[in-house]
């Protein structure tokens, strides 16, 4: 039997959960494996970044879950600091550059699998490129932002951007001791959730002494002499002095490769696939993790949510596939968790602005409870929002915004919506209760009963 050869492109998340699987399902003997890493580290805790650079973390090397070395002493050819800098999918190969040499050679592959995450958005500014301007996406880029907040002698940090990167590295900073100034173009903080509940999240960090400017539209980063930032100036002609800046506008997919080979693209720039994760139309090509679009559960269509969970599930379906099994991975519901100093934040399903998008008329619900029972000693306040379908009562969406113990309630609602679950379904579920844990009525069960009344004055 002739040994197939597996070309994997990325070596993060989805990459190496997919040449890991596939190992476990066939030998070196059937499977050659090669994959190309271009950064120097591999399977690693993104999402952990900013609690290292914040000091959370003890070292940059506990976010690592498997090392180049690990992957290699499995039967994994892995080559890092190599960036793939072609796709030849007539013929079969990609063309690689080790990144310390400049070497250039061709690959061959019977099934190739793309990898190649998301980069941080990174507007063309003047300025963008000073030193002290950094984008947060790889354990390269934290590790270099690392290396600068320890060279600089000065105190003040401006984030340009509020989304969960945004909001995540401005409590680093503060960690760090630094002054910090967040600059956002919206009405409020985290986009992800309705305005509403934005305006929670920034009452509550300007309470933890973090500056945060609403409607303010960057154009310009100033350096000295040295070329090193010094400010960021906003159209209205203020500026915000920085000794560092990070830049939390979010990412997008990284297919530049992709396109270039005519893969197939969806709206957002990420790579297209079928449920078993393999490239539309390409039957013995792969792709998975923040270089894809995926399919909403409840608005019913492709979107691009950059997650590690998804990712490690992705490679999981995609190994399964390059070792001769099956598996799929139907989509998901949009759930995600975050939080700033104290506040915890959480949202799954759609927001109103995507319920309207989506053609969906809806109701809405809000309500302010507590984390344990109000008498229980440090019981904390959350407040939960939940979007109910007008008509039928199908739960659309939560948003959660509180303190300890709030953001991980928003796991109900993720699978009450995987579910296709009611707001009166919902109000039925057998939750835990005890003091220490909730009140008698959990919130999440009390936002839907308020929602079932919307539902049911709406009809």
């Amino acid at each position: 039997m002739a040994v197939e050869r597996l070309v994997v492109v990325g070596g993060d998340a989805a990459g190496m959960s997919a040449a890991s699987q596939a190992r476990r399902l066939k030998g070196p003997a059937e499977l050659e494996i090669i994959a190309f890493e271009r950064g120097h580290f591999t399977s690693y805790s993104a999402c952990g970044i900013p609690y290292w650079v914040g000091g959370l973390v003890g070292e940059r090397d506990d976010l690592i879950a498997r090392t180049p070395q690990e992957h290699r002493a499995r039967g994994i050819d892995l080559r890092t600091r190599t960036e793939v800098v072609e796709l030849d999918v007539p013929g079969r190969r990609v063309r690689s550059r080790d990144l310390e040499s400049g070497a250039e050679s061709w690959t061959g592959y019977d099934k190739l699998v793309l990898a190649t995450g998301a980069r941080p958005v990174r507007p063309k500014l003047p300025g963008i490129g000073a030193h002290g301007v950094h984008g947060i996406q790889s354990l390269d880029d934290g590790q270099r932002l690392a290396d600068t907040l320890e060279r600089t002698e000065g105190r003040r940090a401006v984030v340009v951007g509020a989304g969960y990167i945004g909001v995540e590295m401005a409590e680093a900073l503060v960690n760090r001791g630094y002054e910090v100034t967040v600059l956002h173009r919206g009405p409020q903080p985290m986009s992800t959730l309705d305005p509403d509940m934005g305006g929670l999240v920034h009452a509550a960090m300007n309470a933890m002494g973090i500056v945060t400017v609403a409607d303010a539209e960057v154009v310009k980063i100033l350096a000295d002499e040295e070329g090193r930032a010094r400010s960021v100036a906003t159209a209205d002609g203020r500026e915000y002095p920085a000794d560092v800046v990070v830049l939390g506008l979010g990412v997008e997919p990284r297919t530049a490769l992709a396109r270039a080979a005519g893969l197939p693209l969806g709206e957002s720039g990420g790579l297209l696939t079928d449920l078993s994760m393999r490239v539309r139309g390409h039957e013995d090509i792969w792709a998975g993790g923040d270089c894809v679009e995926v399919l909403d559960l409840v608005a019913g269509r492709m979107r691009h949510i950059p997650l590690g969970t998804h990712a490690n599930k992705h490679g999981q379906v995609i190994g399964s596939g390059v070792g001769g099994g099956y598996a799929t991975f139907p989509g998901v519901v949009g759930t995600a968790v975050s939080k700033v100093c104290d506040l915890e934040i959480a949202r799954t399903g759609l927001r109103e602005k995507d319920a309207r998008e989506a053609g969906l008329r809806f109701v809405t619900a809000a309500i302010r409870s507590t984390n344990t029972a109000g008498y229980y000693p440090g019981a904390q306040e959350m407040t939960v929002k939940m979007l109910a379908e007008r008509r039928t009562g199908r739960l659309l969406g939560v948003q959660i915004v509180g303190g300890a113990g709030s953001a991980k309630r928003v796991d109900i609602a993720a699978v009450a919506l995987t579910a296709g679950m009611t707001v009166e379904q919902v109000v039925s579920l057998d939750l835990g209760y005890a003091p220490p844990f909730s009140p008698v009525w959990d919130p999440v069960l009390v936002a839907a009963r308020k929602a079932v009344s919307a539902v049911r004055s709406a009809v």
